[in-house]
């Protein structure tokens, strides 16, 4: 929901746009003569003075409508890396998105020091075919450097007719000369919940949180009971390289394995705005062991659902710390115009945990062995999480300065390589396990609404 002291500014922007240069002045002043406000529309008249002057003398006539998008795109992205705005177009194209079914490449893309980084792959798309990895840099495209385009501009030229190629630029950590990667369009359909039997072992992997993410883990789990049997030990709950999507299916599927008490609260500017999700009765896993598998790309709704069974202590974390999204981004539409995604909460576990620029720390760390060519040659080629993008919004962990900046997001494609999940078979089947070191814990404090760290391309 919009909060109600936006009303005045953002109905400033719509008219704008709608009615053009004239309106800004028009509008700025009758403002700023009611609302005793007066160095905001101040501001505007300097907006106006400046559009007014770009307009008349730039060396070639510009787009009026470009122009105000580009002004709005930039004071957006001034805010944080996830505030943006939709033109009508991305805005319908971010509407299909969460229904599960889009066009393009199938990547998670966010935008880090002016190149495009991929969060990750989607299973089963072309990137994923194509060999993208989490942490990949996308430099150029067909081409063509992406240097100087917003996010949006780069995610509009990756996007293109179905069975359409596009040779991308790339970047990645652990080689030293850049390479191209050619895919080509297609489809996207998100199969968000994939299922299978490892044994007596129920793993449910969970790649990203739309509409339909809730209702899948519900009939996989129902699946697996029935082919497992009686002898079915517990779940692995795979959230790594899930990068987030909606609240609600964040919220929902935490209750799928709880049944009682505090999912996730949500903080914004002001005291009214805290909401609280709280569990209802029923636990589709009937009371078996849960683990939770999370690593550096397992973000936003899917650190909600690892901190909140964390928390209740209803799952076992293992894996690397998460990438510590922690920020709740609200739709906001703007009639024919579009909408804005604006960041208006930040969220918390319910033990009081902020996620911001922090993560979600696994209960056992299991670090996945990287192939020689992903391994970092220097402190540089670190992974990097939320705080290490630019202008990130402040957690609760730069009080005590102890942001951190996020962990590998590798996941071998071959199940007996997978370290992380051969652990969780092993604890859930009663094996023995080698206890990898720990290290040593740290003090912790204590509607259309998104919580999706990146773009869908």
């Amino acid at each position: 929901m919009k909060r109600k002291h936006d009303y005045a500014f953002w109905t400033f922007v719509t008219l704008a746009i709608l009615a053009g240069v004239t309106a800004v002045f028009n509008v700025s002043r009758t403002y700023s003569a009611t609302s005793g406000n007066v160095e905001i529309y101040k501001q505007l008249d300097l907006f106006g003075d400046v559009l007014e002057r770009v307009r008349a003398d730039y060396v070639e006539k510009p787009d009026d409508a470009m122009l105000i998008d580009s002004a709005i795109n930039g004071m957006l992205a001034a805010l944080d890396p996830h505030s943006a705005y939709l033109n009508p177009k991305h805005f319908r194209d971010m509407q299909v998105q969460t229904r599960g079914e889009f066009g393009g490449l199938g990547i998670e893309v966010t935008m880090e020091n002016g190149a495009v980084k991929v969060v990750s792959p989607i299973d089963d798309t072309p990137a994923a075919k194509a060999g993208l990895q989490a942490n990949d840099l996308i430099t150029h495209l067909d081409g063509e450097q992406i240097v100087g385009l917003t996010l949006e501009q780069a995610v509009e030229k990756m996007r293109g007719p179905v069975n359409t190629p596009i040779t991308l630029g790339i970047l990645r950590k652990g080689r030293d000369d850049p390479f191209d990667v050619k895919i080509v369009r297609d489809v996207i359909r998100i199969n968000a919940v994939k299922a299978r039997a490892e044994g007596d072992v129920a793993y449910i992997k969970v790649s990203t949180f739309n509409e339909q993410t809730h209702s899948n883990l519900v009939k996989s789990v129902d699946g697996l009971k029935k082919s497992i049997g009686k002898n079915l030990k517990g779940y692995v709950i795979d959230l790594r390289n899930n990068p987030g999507g909606l609240l609600d299916q964040a919220i929902a599927v935490s209750d799928d394995f709880l049944e009682k008490g505090a999912i996730v609260l949500t903080k914004g500017r002001n005291l009214e705005e805290t909401q609280r999700s709280n569990a209802r009765p029923g636990d589709v896993t009937e009371g078996k062991p849960i683990l939770v598998l999370i690593n550096g790309g397992s973000a936003s709704a899917s650190e909600i659902v690892a901190g909140a069974l964390q928390d209740h202590k209803r799952a076992t974390v293992i894996g690397t710390r998460s990438f510590g999204k922690g920020s709740v981004q609200t739709i906001i539409p703007l009639g024919q115009n579009g909408a804005i995604r604006l960041t208006t909460a930040r969220y918390y576990t319910p033990s009081g945990r902020s996620i911001q620029a922090k993560g979600i720390d696994p209960d056992t760390v299991i670090e996945q062995e990287l192939p020689p060519e992903l391994k970092p040659k220097s402190s540089a080629d670190r992974p990097r999480g939320e705080a290490s993008l630019r202008g990130h919004l402040r957690g609760d962990a730069a009080k005590d300065k102890k942001e951190e900046s996020g962990s590998s997001a590798y996941v071998p494609k071959e199940p007996e390589k997978d370290q992380q999940l051969q652990y969780a078979l092993k604890i859930l089947r009663g094996e023995p396990v080698e206890t990898p070191p720990q290290p040593q814990p740290e003090a912790k404090s204590g509607d259309s609404t998104q919580t999706e760290p990146a773009k869908k391309e």
